[in-house]
């Protein structure tokens, strides 16, 4: 039988410190023998495109890709 889990005050700060400010992104509790070990923070940035930004670095990296041919 699972041993219960028991949450002090020092790590229930530590994982509201982890979740605060996240915007996209995980936060894992890592728990062994009913005990919590360790706290992973996954932060995620998004950036939204410039309109035609793809375009630009298709053609920009289709240009190298023929470059890279001409040298071989």
């Amino acid at each position: 039988m699972a041993k219960p889990l028991e949450v002090d005050d020092i790590w229930t700060q530590r994982i509201l410190n982890s979740v605060n400010g996240l915007e996209y992104g995980t936060v894992q509790i890592v728990i062994h023998d009913g005990r919590i070990v360790q706290i992973e923070r996954t932060e995620r940035k998004r950036f939204e495109a410039e309109a035609g930004a793809g375009a630009r670095d298709r053609e920009h990296s289709g240009v190298n890709r023929q470059q890279i041919r001409k040298n071989s």
